[in-house]
């Protein structure tokens, strides 16, 4: 399951990515001074994109939360301290302090 989910999550990021770029600029920050209808001439494409980018975005979150939550059930719920603490305890090739006599 985990993994349809992650191919699916892979798949929608480069469609999102694909769907930001193809959108036309609204503004001149960057002063290149090309036209703006350079793809995409009519509104309704914009709005179309516009649309389609905001599910895609959606759906990407929801299978960032799904990975999020899946990953979560799978590990132990302990802190690094702990996981530190545990193989010191563990180690039994510790380097012993010389007594002086």
């Amino acid at each position: 399951m985990e993994t349809i989910i992650l191919v699916l999550h892979v798949i929608l990021a480069l469609i999102l990515i694909g769907s930001v770029l193809l959108q036309k600029s609204e503004g001149g920050a960057l002063g290149i001074g090309a036209s703006s209808d350079n793809l995409f001439s009519s509104r309704s494409a914009g709005d179309f994109l516009t649309k389609f980018t905001t599910i895609i975005a959606f759906l990407f979150i929801i299978t960032s939360i799904s990975l999020t939550i899946i990953h979560k059930k799978d590990q132990n719920p302990k802190s690094v301290i702990d996981k530190i603490e545990e193989l010191d305890k563990n180690r039994s090739s510790q380097p012993k302090i010389p007594s002086s006599k």
